[in-house]
């Protein structure tokens, strides 16, 4: 057999091969792995390399290599599941940087870590002043988690006392133009509602680059044609004013009629459209 057969038949098979020994040791970001993980892949993949170019002439032999390298990543992952006394030994510990506003010089000098590379990595999450700072901790990945002070964290609905209607994952319903039938399906939804939206919108299938349905079940649309204005969604805007109407009109009801039965009926189903716009203004007016 020729030599590039044989480097050909082998890095195939070690492509599927290698595909799925990754696979099986689970999904990591290439940013967020330990030093341990890092040696892991880069000692696999070259490993594979020597495999696939035949420098490892002993394809029985390489794969015993590898196999020990795959498994005992494996086996480690798994003690690390079951004992942090393990996790600890083998991908470290996080490191407080700031405590209580106040820099631990000596956990910086451990990590290696100067005060300018303390600010950048501050700088990279949104953090320009060091005094707004209340807790920051360098994980064993070496990333810094930050933790603003109570007063300069931003105001959330829960601060102000209000609630707001949950968000749930967006269904991309039209790319590049095609009609995504699985995403219609998954929020209730068929064509017929699509089209009479795209109708009410002005503007054709074809000629839509992403179609998105957000958990309010609005359609956002992004257009190839960038000249074209696309009127924005007032439905929920639409439903708030209408149940306001709604409870306008039985109190003018209420205060015209003489009949002192119609009065309280008005009166009395005022009120409980009043509740009812209570209880949805969250999710209407957001």
């Amino acid at each position: 057999m020729s030599a590039w057969i044989e480097i050909l038949l082998r890095s195939i098979f070690i492509f599927f091969i290698t595909l799925i020994l990754i696979r099986t040791m689970g999904k990591r970001q290439l940013s967020k792995i330990t030093p341990f993980n890092f040696i892991s892949y880069i000692v696999i993949g070259i490993l594979v390399a020597l495999i696939s170019v035949n420098v490892i002439k002993n394809i029985v032999f390489g794969f015993i290599a590898l196999g020990v390298w795959v498994l005992f990543s494996i086996l480690i992952d798994y003690l690390c599941l079951k004992s942090k006394l393990i996790h600890d030994l083998i991908y470290g510990k996080e490191t407080i940087l700031v405590k209580n506003g106040k820099i631990m010089e000596e956990n910086l000098n451990q990590v290696k870590f100067t005060g300018e590379e303390l600010l950048r990595e501050l700088r990279s999450k949104n953090v320009f002043n060091l005094m707004d700072v209340e807790f920051a901790v360098m994980e064993s990945t070496g990333e810094v988690n930050v933790m603003l002070k109570s007063d300069k964290k931003p105001i959330t609905s829960h601060d102000l006392g209000k609630q707001v209607s949950p968000q749930s994952e967006p269904q991309t319903v039209i790319l590049d133009g095609n009609i995504i039938d699985e995403s219609l399906n998954n929020i209730g939804l068929n064509r017929e509602w699509l089209f009479s939206q795209l109708e009410g919108m002005g503007i054709s299938l074809d000629n839509v680059f992403i179609g998105q349905v957000n958990s309010s079940g609005d359609l956002y649309v992004d257009l190839f044609d960038d000249s074209i204005q696309i009127p924005k969604s007032q439905v929920k805007e639409l439903i708030y004013a209408n149940l306001e109407k709604v409870q306008s009109d039985l109190m003018n009801f209420a205060l015209e009629t003489e009949n002192e039965n119609a009065k309280y009926m008005y009166s009395n189903n005022s009120d409980k459209i009043q509740r009812v716009i209570k209880k949805l203004e969250p999710y209407l007016l957001r």
